[in-house]
């Protein structure tokens, strides 16, 4: 099966940066029956941001002000998965580079099975030409 390369829309948000914060926000979206296609977390000063790729982003916003989030962003990046091998995330970078383009961040993982799954974040003045570079849908 090839590699699938999809554009997704994520969201950000800050909590405070402490013991469990993450946690009660991971359980407020639960709660309210948000499925996750992605979710990454870390420290920015003194709070902490979370980046989330709800699996379905019509009504993410409503639901997280719902769930107690505040939201401070949103933006358009890309999800990748196919099988795993050596360098898959290489070759996808040697694509945008030879289009002109740099990714802002990669979270990169395998997935087990045999798989990978791969977030790209890029500038949103490349979005079109990484969409092309990539052939994402």
């Amino acid at each position: 099966m090839p590699d699938q390369i999809q554009t997704v829309v994520y969201f950000s948000a800050e909590i405070p940066n402490k013991v469990g914060e993450g946690a009660k926000a991971l359980d407020a979206l639960r709660q309210a029956g948000v499925n996750l296609t992605g979710f990454w977390g870390y420290p920015v000063g003194r709070k902490a941001r979370l980046d989330i790729v709800p699996a379905d982003a019509k009504d993410f916003p409503k639901i997280a002000k719902k769930a107690g989030l505040i939201l401070t962003g949103k933006a358009t990046g890309f999800f990748l998965n196919g099988e795993d091998r050596p360098g898959v995330v290489a070759d996808v970078l040697a694509k945008l580079a030879a289009a002109g383009i740099s990714a802002r961040a990669v979270q990169a993982v395998c997935a087990g099975a045999g798989r990978y799954g791969a977030f790209l974040q890029i500038d949103p003045a490349d979005l079109r030409k990484a969409k092309k570079a990539l052939g994402a849908s």
